[in-house]
């Protein structure tokens, strides 16, 4: 089985959906503006620095809408996706994930963002089976802020593609991925993959895989 992995806030999309819903959620008013920019500006610094504490950032980033609701939540996602997520939708990037399922290959997105923030984008692309990061939910089934399982980041993503292969009777031997990603995050899951791709990558992930002779893809100018 051929597996496609993507990543997606800077690999698929030209943007980070987890920090542009932070920004959006800012807009409506739901956040203290100067508090809440400050706050995630450090922590998208924390992540591109590679010492995000996950579990703190998605208490962080889900607060906002954690007390809004589940309606008030379905319907600001709805308006997220048409102002922000649909225009930064590039046909390169799409053309990518077509020329992977038009091959017959598995397609997955693989991603460190929360699942209600991306589930939404996975469909956008024509992609069905997302690993995010999943969100406990309380008795009513809305989030609660915490975590469910392992966290789809750093290691955490190698963890959740074990756990998917188990699910559907494979291993490791069974298949032959293909993984695309900007970050030096996911150098875990970049160096298991046998065809890793730097789309886009940032400064130490270019430099690595120009040492290695990854290939490098500049889907965005």
């Amino acid at each position: 089985m051929n597996l496609a992995l993507f990543d997606l806030d800077n690999t698929l999309l030209p943007i980070d959906s987890d920090y542009a819903w932070g920004e959006f959620t800012n807009r409506l008013g739901w956040t203290d503006p100067l508090v809440f920019k400050a706050k995630n500006d450090q922590f998208y610094a924390d992540y591109q620095a590679g010492v995000l504490d996950i579990h703190d950032y998605v208490r962080f980033a889900t607060q906002a809408v954690k007390s809004r609701g589940a309606e008030l939540g379905a319907k600001a996602h709805a308006q997220f996706m048409q102002e922000v997520i649909l225009p930064h939708l590039k046909p390169q990037a799409l053309e990518l994930v077509r020329q992977h399922q038009t091959a017959g290959d598995h397609v997955m997105i693989v991603t460190a963002t929360n699942e209600f923030v991306t589930r939404p984008i996975a469909q956008a692309f024509g992609v069905q089976e997302l690993i995010a990061v999943e969100l406990e939910r309380d008795a009513q089934g809305w989030i609660t802020g915490e975590i469910s399982g392992t966290p789809s980041f750093k290691e955490g993503k190698v963890l959740r593609i074990s756990e998917w292969l188990s699910a559907n009777q494979k291993t490791w031997q069974d298949v032959q991925i293909t993984f695309y990603s900007d970050s030096i995050n996911d150098l875990p899951l970049l160096e298991r993959a046998q065809i890793p791709v730097a789309v886009n990558p940032d400064a130490r992930l270019r430099q690595l895989a120009t040492d290695r002779g990854w290939r490098i893809l500049q889907l965005f100018s």
